[in-house]
């Protein structure tokens, strides 16, 4: 038997230290070769590694969440004899398998194109955080306390820590100063659930309901931020941090807009996409930055230096399973709307099938964001960093306005807008988007 220590590989780009976003194997498993093994992140990006031999886990180390710097070890193996002439703790990075995009692997194989995944995240309150870290537990809620039939807080731990339960039920009752070992678990051998530990403590908040049959919860889940949840918090919070915003809000008549759309969707050929209002923005924004250069821009404010562009390249933040991602259409100054649409619709199909790729992903010089059905009435978008503005949809809407005198229904939508007042004048910012407004309310114009 021999022993193969599995170090982080270069994953590409000068990359330092890559986050640990998920195990697929546990120490004391047995994995084949090319099997999936870890996921690490780097830069919205996950690169999913698999095991380099067959053989058995005999340790993982780092968790979900902490970084890992290359060349360091993440997994031993147990392996058999004629794997470990090849596979030691001094083996070469080179040795290591990396699975690519196209799920194929090889040895030492150029970096792989980053395959966007995601991890569930949400805010940690500060009692479940100091528990997560092994400091001060939180108190256990008072019904809890006469429950818990807990003897001093080693054996109580030891209790916890023993049970025949799940890592989440165990820390639940931890968390409540709950002795498992006074419940007879209902699953499988035995195993306590979290129903079982519900129905412990129903007697006491059914009390405080009043015979309602409703039961206080008391759950808290720690879910740490990781990977791409991780990603965006970072962002966002450096965008707040960093750019004054100011919103823009104006409401905009698309009632001639959608029959034209409505006649290009019913007389489209079969090759060509169906259309959106999207497109129909994109080509105003395109035709409209050309007079507006300072917004068509990224401002490096660390050196001081607004670099405005001439192409129009278009973020489109677009909601999947994994988050928030925002891939870009390059040059849609050279694009007329069919061909929006079918690149708005090939990066949505990419980035939810998490085969983008970071150039797909990045370089962006304006950006939009909508909400779809969920637009609502106003929205005060935050700023791509180091974009200086993003362009907000709201719901289209019918609803009647005053036209010529006379009250009638029209198809309204507002475009909700968010600009850098440090690089963007609050005048140019309504003048542009009064530009913008005038080409959709007037379609025609976006084609002459």
């Amino acid at each position: 038997m021999g022993q193969y220590v599995f170090k982080l590989p270069d994953v590409g780009e000068g990359t330092a230290e890559a986050e640990i976003v998920a195990w697929h194997v546990r120490a004391g498993e047995m994995v084949k070769e090319d099997a999936p093994l870890v996921d690490v992140m780097t830069d919205k990006a996950t690169v999913e590694m698999t095991s380099p031999v067959s053989g058995r886990v005999v340790s993982i180390h780092g968790e979900p969440g902490e970084m890992a710097a290359v060349g360091s070890a993440l997994a031993v193996f147990e392996t058999e004899a004629e794997a470990s002439d090849r596979a030691s703790s001094d083996a070469p990075v080179a040795d290591l398998k990396v699975r690519g995009p196209n799920g194929d692997a090889s040895a030492a194989p150029p970096p792989p194109k980053p395959r966007i995944k995601a991890a569930s995240g949400a805010v940690w309150s500060e009692e479940a955080v100091q528990a997560a870290l092994g400091r001060q537990p939180p108190p256990a809620p008072a019904q809890s306390q006469s429950l818990a039939r807990s003897a001093p807080s080693e054996p109580v731990a030891r209790e916890w820590g023993g049970a025949n339960a799940s890592p989440a039920v165990r820390q639940r009752a931890q968390m409540l100063g709950f002795d498992l070992s006074t419940l007879r678990g209902t699953g499988p051998d035995g195993r306590v659930t979290h129903e079982d530990l519900d129905r412990a403590l129903m007697p006491v908040a059914g009390g405080r309901g009043g015979g309602t049959g409703l039961a206080e919860r008391n759950h808290i889940e720690p879910v740490k931020v990781i990977g791409l949840r991780r990603k965006i918090a970072e962002k966002m919070q450096e965008a707040k941090r960093r750019i004054p915003h100011f919103a823009y809000v104006e409401e905009c008549d698309l009632t001639e807009l959608e029959d034209l759309r409505a006649h290009l969707n019913a007389t489209k050929r079969n090759d060509q996409p169906k259309l959106t209002v999207l497109p129909f923005l994109m080509r105003a924004l395109a035709v409209s930055l050309p007079d507006f250069p300072q917004i068509n821009a990224r401002y490096d404010d660390e050196q001081g230096v607004v670099f405005r562009h001439e192409a129009v390249d278009i973020g489109i933040a677009t909601q999947t399973d994994n988050g928030l991602i925002v891939p870009v259409v390059r040059h849609v100054e050279a694009r007329d709307i069919w061909a929006c649409a079918a690149e708005v619709s090939r990066l949505a199909a990419a980035v939810r099938a998490n085969t983008a790729g970071k150039d797909e992903l990045s370089g962006s010089t304006i950006t939009i964001t909508s909400l779809g059905a969920l637009g609502g009435i106003v929205t005060t978008p935050v700023i791509n960093h180091p974009e200086v503005a993003i362009i907000g949809v709201n719901k289209l809407v019918e609803r009647p306005v005053v036209k010529n005198s006379q009250i009638v229904v029209r198809k309204m939508m507002n475009l909700s807008s968010s600009f850098d007042h440090r690089v963007v004048d609050g005048y140019d910012a309504a003048a542009f988007i009064q530009r913008v407004k005038g080409l959709l309310e007037h379609p025609a114009a976006l084609f002459m």
